[in-house]
């Protein structure tokens, strides 16, 4: 890839990127230098706010074409191309992906399992003191590049848009880490749902926006444990709010995913191991309640 090419694809906007990505790293580095007994975590700011926006820097329709999981990164690849980032510009980057996607990785896949683990192995860096702050601005910058120019070439197949699903994905009230959130609902989106994601709500927020809005199906995120009967008592109140009755009701987190029957167990419909295998599992849900539905009606 020429130089000329390269400048012409990731020149527009990149000193606007690199401050948006450098400013919450450098708050935690003046409240870190003010305040050294009482450190904050980079990885938390990389997973609650950088991430995020990696994942987001692209607008998503709201119907994408459903893409499969063709080819796997494993953790081996993920692991080499997670250092990459700090010796490597934005357009060389975009070459290592796209021979990921040559061989069959799809976007999901490519956010999934690349870029977020690079992007959290970076945080890991840097509180080891193994790079520094320029280092991980840069190189986090460099990664949101890459995010933006692959999102804007996957192709969207409006004959695969027919499914009209809806649906909400929003942390536990009160758990301040988005990125499980907004991940999912990305891959939500691009299989088609009108997917929405609440961002930090309170109790009362999310379900008055359950209440008002008919949504087939509500996804809570669970970035840390939580006591089960919490969890049981905000997807009851769901369900005896919610503006459709047939609502579907799905959990994930490290908690669930370490013991999935949980998921049953406090009144959801189910989990899924990762957010692809959720659109699967929602996918066929969703179509036998609305089968049973129509039966009934």
């Amino acid at each position: 890839m020429g130089e000329s090419k390269a400048s012409g694809m990731f020149g527009a906007g990149s000193a606007v990127l690199r401050g948006v990505i450098s400013a919450p790293l450098d708050a935690v580095r003046r409240r870190t230098a003010a305040h050294p007994d009482q450190p904050d975590s980079v990885n938390t700011i990389i997973e609650s706010e950088i991430i995020p926006r990696l994942l987001m820097a692209h607008n998503i329709a709201e119907g994408r074409a459903r893409q499969r999981r063709f080819r796997t990164i494993s953790p081996e690849e993920a692991a080499r191309f997670a250092t990459l980032p700090l010796r490597l510009e934005a357009a060389s980057l975009l070459s290592e992906v796209d021979g990921f996607i040559a061989n069959g990785a799809s976007v999901e896949t490519i956010c999934l399992d690349l870029l977020a683990p690079a992007a959290r192995k970076l945080g890991e860096m840097w509180e080891r003191d193994e790079c520094d702050f320029l280092d991980v601005t840069m190189g986090l910058w460099r990664l949101q590049e890459v995010m933006r120019e692959v999102a804007a070439r996957a192709p969207v197949d409006l004959a695969a848009l027919a499914l009209p699903y809806s649906a909400l994905f929003s942390p536990m009230p009160g758990d301040h880490h988005n990125f499980g959130t907004l991940m999912i609902d990305e891959v939500f989106a691009r299989g088609g749902w009108r997917s929405e994601a609440l961002v930090k709500p309170e109790r009362r927020e999310l379900l008055d926006r359950i209440a008002r809005q008919p949504f087939d199906l509500i996804g809570l995120t669970l970035a840390r444990d939580c006591p089960s009967g919490a969890l049981s008592n905000l997807i009851r109140a769901v369900r005896n709010v919610s503006a459709n009755p047939h609502i579907i009701v799905l959990v994930g987190g490290r908690m669930i995913n370490e013991n999935p029957r949980i998921a049953v167990e406090v009144g959801a419909d189910g989990t899924g191991a990762d957010a692809l295998a959720a659109l699967e599992f929602a996918n066929g849900l969703v179509k036998a309640t609305a089968t049973r539905a129509m039966n009934l009606g």
